[in-house]
């Protein structure tokens, strides 16, 4: 095709804002060559220059402020705003966000690649926060899905804008499913049973991508049921299903490298064509790989044209997706675009600022107070605050620029400077000097400010110049860095012992190797691979950090001591943590303070929950709050002082340091009781937890039905009134229960909630709305959604642990039928119970199957209350690789009784399915829990019962 002139370009059709958005899709498409178009499917798509087309990028970080562009506002963490439970606030920072995207956008110009920063807005996350030790806990809102979908839901409407036609940014959500373990990311595989996946998974998901407020998503980098979650069929089952009632189609992207991992690590296909075609049937319009390098991605999916492996359909179907969004972002209408007037000044303006430090306060959590909060100043007029956190405030992986930022202590001294009080701030830290035996000198010529952030993981910061001690490429070490923000973290160490007293081993947690000194010169580096070679260093302490906090600490009328994590270190993207206990370091810490200090806060400022059984069986007050952003100070000082209500709930639960936690990778969150939905112990703080400086009550809770029908709905109200003195936020929390189910019911669930504010003495109604479907399950028997007649409890709570009223509700209907399997194709992964099981694929492109999960013992399945009335054979669809270490067998059971052993042939290949079959010794008859188990290596996907021939 020829090149076009600029001013037949602008009168080309595409360009004609008066037609349907569809026919300009379809004249702009048809105009470009199939190179064209696979152009467009890599993150950095190219200029098509003879169509006046400009070049186009995915994805700008926007999770709680505009990441990596520079200095911009700079929010709460997700978690901490999951922990406002309040949308209309979330709406508001998204829309502050999206506003500063357009100023990115428009007037800012790119680091690298050509063209403008995207506003494709790469949030919010929606993956669950099942497990409080996952690395990337500070980018979910919650673990539940109702709560989860809400906030998620709030943030795309406020990046999104409300113009009928335009985008102001392009909300993503990620990552799409059931991603939530850091380590081995790549090549683990989340088992998601058909109830967790669809009750839990995908309902976090659905509600901003059903509503349309979600414009795209991206796809994580694990695996799901043992299939890279980047050929999921349920990208197009599921997420672009409920998409469209829009009439919008989702636009979604991968993560990054996460096309070429489908061949490494993951060893998925066997090349990048075939690897890269499979990706762009399952439904990924965009490949994130290859940094800027287009041509390495484009080159593949040409040579996967070329062998057949897709055809100009599939490519078309992705580029149609991108150019949609381009034109709803306004791209192609310059003059009619209602946000291109945005200017540079919005990026961190007054208003933003002002908004940063109420989403801040609203996000603060009062755990535990035993009168000792608020804080009076007149009787306190000297706080010490202490910790490493005291004077420090860290940004994560996915954080702007500070443009400012107000500490705890600096926010407390503003606060307390205004009624004549003072704070005196210590990091508690020992301040060492790390002598060289070889020859004498002091590591740097310096002395170290030495921090515990956990996991064996340190800081050495300069006590002279305050900058972090840092591993360079030449493998020598130089105080120099004045922040903590690389991808790879090089201002960890270890301090290990040296074999004598008081001497040590220096060991860079990045690279793992120990440090060196050359005899010849003193030169230091960080070269040896084991301590066999390592220099030794004598430690000696220059300044106790103990006793220095707890001098201050005797000094001052009350002491905050500030605990936590640093964002990027010892859990963080790639990295899990081990355990929820604080850095042993700063556990010691706080009880040196406690002692001599009893009137103590805790204040914790961390990215996940902690276990601070300590702290809440001994110390008065324990107040938590995500990394704030820039006005963390100020919003901490207001609550601490009781210039501002404590009103943030927590989105998640605290477990106790005693409770052995289920494994990671065990995402079946009802077998392994995840949640407050299924965990049995006793939480140190459940889910929702959250204290007022203020009484509230809750009266009158009312149905407007005591009964509803399968597709009903009740209206519930309930009276909530402020009887303390000072006004109040309080989070209404209402919960639904199952009352001897069918099935594993949750213990509770979140069905609904309301923030309030309420003036000392004021009373107000709330009403809610009930529909049946707030009750249902997933039923595996019949694939779908069911509410289930009988008795539900619903209740009114504080928490999940702390309900204050309840009501009966019944459901009328008729009561399910037994699950019927006569010549019916039953799924093996349709099970109600299982034990040693897990989930695989059944193909690379579609299908559960199920295996044992150690080949040497048996795993088995139940099916409860099954008719196998007429049932005279069973047939097993399975695959066994080789004959392995021995005989396959999987055996039928009617309650304890045997019906079959059916011996598994080899069929060759995981992936090569073959039957067999058995006839049982009599037609059986009546209901029973049907129990399969599988003995030895093979895939089991489906079975069939049949009558006789």
């Amino acid at each position: 095709m020829g090149p076009v002139l600029p001013s037949e370009a602008d009168r080309l059709p595409f360009r004609d804002p008066a037609l349907p958005l569809h026919k300009r899709i379809d004249d702009l498409l048809q105009r470009l060559t199939l190179d064209e178009r696979i152009g467009l499917l890599h993150q950095y798509a190219a200029p098509i220059e003879r169509l006046g087309v400009a070049p186009f990028r995915t994805g700008t970080e926007a999770l709680h402020g505009v990441s990596w562009l520079g200095e911009a506002t700079v929010f709460p963490q997700a978690v901490g705003l999951g922990a406002t439970w309040d949308e209309d606030l979330v709406h508001a920072v998204a829309t502050a966000v999206s506003v500063e995207m357009r100023a990115f956008h428009r007037h800012r110009t790119p680091a690298t690649g050509s063209g403008t920063h995207s506003l494709q807005a790469w949030a919010p996350v929606v993956n669950l926060l099942r497990d409080p030790r996952w690395g990337r806990n500070e980018e979910g809102y919650s673990e539940d899905p109702l709560h989860t979908g809400r906030l998620a839901t709030a943030y795309c409407r406020g990046l999104a804008g409300d113009h009928p036609d335009y985008l102001r940014a392009a909300p993503v959500l990620k990552h799409f499913l059931a991603y939530n373990n850091e380590d081995d990311r790549c090549v683990t595989s989340s088992g998601v049973r058909p109830r967790v996946l669809h009750e839990y998974d995908l309902a976090a998901f659905r509600p901003a991508v059903a509503d349309g407020s979600a414009t795209g998503a991206m796809a994580a980098y694990n695996l799901v049921n043992g299939r890279p979650c980047h050929v999921s069929p349920l990208i197009e089952t599921e997420l672009r299903r409920w998409a469209l009632a829009t009439g919008h189609e989702l636009f979604v992207v991968s993560d990054a490298e996460a096309p070429s991992n489908l061949v490494d690590p993951e060893h998925y296909f066997d090349d990048h064509p075939a690897g890269h075609a499979a990706a762009l049937k399952a439904g990924i319009d965009s490949f994130t790989d290859q940094n800027e390098d287009s041509a390495t991605v484009t080159g593949r999916l040409r040579e996967a044209v070329d062998r057949g492996l897709i055809d100009e359909v599939d490519i078309d179907r992705a580029a149609r997706r991108q150019l949609q969004l381009r034109f709803r972002l306004g791209e192609f209408d310059p003059d009619l675009d209602p946000y291109a007037h945005i200017g540079p000044e919005v990026v961190d303006s007054p208003e933003h600022r002002a908004l940063a430090r109420r989403a801040a306060t609203e996000s603060v959590v009062l755990l535990k107070n035993d009168r000792l909060l608020p804080l009076a100043p007149r009787d306190t007029p000297r706080v010490a605050v202490i910790g490493p956190l005291a004077d420090l405030l860290c940004e994560d992986w996915y954080s702007g620029t500070l443009p400012y930022g107000v500490t705890v202590a600096a926010g407390l001294r503003a606060a307390l400077a205004e009624h004549g009080g003072d704070v005196v701030c210590v990091e508690g830290a020992d301040r060492i000097e790390l002598r060289s035996l070889t020859n004498g000198q002091p590591l740097c010529g310096t002395s170290f400010d030495v921090v515990d952030w956990g996991g064996g993981a340190l800081t050495l910061r300069d006590a002279g110049t305050g900058r972090y001690l840092s591993l360079k490429d030449d493998d020598t070490l130089v105080a120099d860095q004045e922040r903590i923000k690389n991808w790879f973290v090089r201002e960890t160490f270890a301090l290990e012992p040296g074999g004598e007293p008081e001497t040590v081993l220096l060991r860079n947690r990045h690279t793992g190797r120990y440090a060196v000194v050359d005899p010849a010169d003193g030169r230091v580096t960080m070269t040896a691979d084991g301590p066999e070679t390592a220099e030794r260093w004598r430690r000696e302490l220059v300044r106790d950090g103990f006793a220095e906090a707890r001098a201050a600490a005797e000094q001052a009328d009350t002491a905050v001591v500030v605990l936590g994590n640093h964002p990027l270190i010892n859990g963080r993207e790639t990295e899990d943590r081990a355990d929820t206990a604080l850095p042993e370091g700063q556990e010691a810490l706080l009880r040196t303070v406690f002692a001599v200090r009893p009137q103590t806060a805790l204040v914790v400022m961390s990215s996940y929950p902690y276990a601070v059984d300590w702290a809440d069986e001994h110390l008065p007050a324990v107040v938590w709050t995500s990394h704030g952003g820039q006005e963390t100070g100020h919003a901490l000082a207001a609550v601490l002082l009781g210039d501002a209500e404590p009103a943030g709930r927590l989105p998640q639960t605290w477990y106790r340091g005693d409770d052995p936690l289920p494994e990671p990778l065990d995402y079946d969150i009802i077998k392994a009781g995840w949640t407050y939905q299924y965990h049995r112990a006793a939480p140190l703080y459940p889910f929702g937890h959250g204290l007022s400086y203020t009484d509230l009550a809750h009266s009158d809770l009312r149905l407007s039905h005591s009964s509803i029908a399968q597709d009903g709905e009740a209206a519930i109200t309930v009276t909530v009134t402020n009887t303390g003195a000072r006004p109040g936020s309080e989070l209404v929390q209402l919960y639904v229960r199952a009352l001897d189910a069918r099935y594993e019911a949750p213990r509770q669930r979140l069905a609904d909630f309301r923030k309030i504010r309420l003036e000392p003495g004021e009373s107000r109604e709330l009403s809610f709305r009930l529909p049946a479907e707030r009750l249902a399950h997933w039923d595996v028997g019949t694939g779908a959604f069911t509410v289930d007649p009988g008795d539900y409890e619903i209740t009114v709570a504080r928490s999940a642990e702390h309900p204050v009223l309840t009501a009966p509700l019944t459901v009328t209907g008729p009561a399910p039928a037994p699950r019927p399997l006569l010549q019916r194709r039953t799924l093996a992964v349709d099970f109600d119970d299982h034990t040693d099981i897990e989930i695989v694929d059944a193909t690379r492109a579609d299908g559960d199957a199920v295996t044992t999960a150690h080949p040497d013992r048996p795993a088995t399945l139940l099916f409860r209350g099954v008719d196998l009335t007429g049932a005279a054979q069973v047939e097993a669809e399975i695959a066994r690789e080789d004959a392995g270490s021995g005989q396959a067998r999987l055996e039928l059971r009617a309650g304890d009784r045997l019906l079959v052993a059916l011996d598994i042939p080899v069929t060759g290949d995981r992936y090569a399915w073959a039957t067999t079959a058995a006839e049982f010794a009599a037609p059986l008859d009546g209901v029973h829990d049907l129990t399969l188990t599988l003995h030895g290596a093979f895939r089991l996907t489906a079975f069939t019962f049949a009558p006789s021939d």
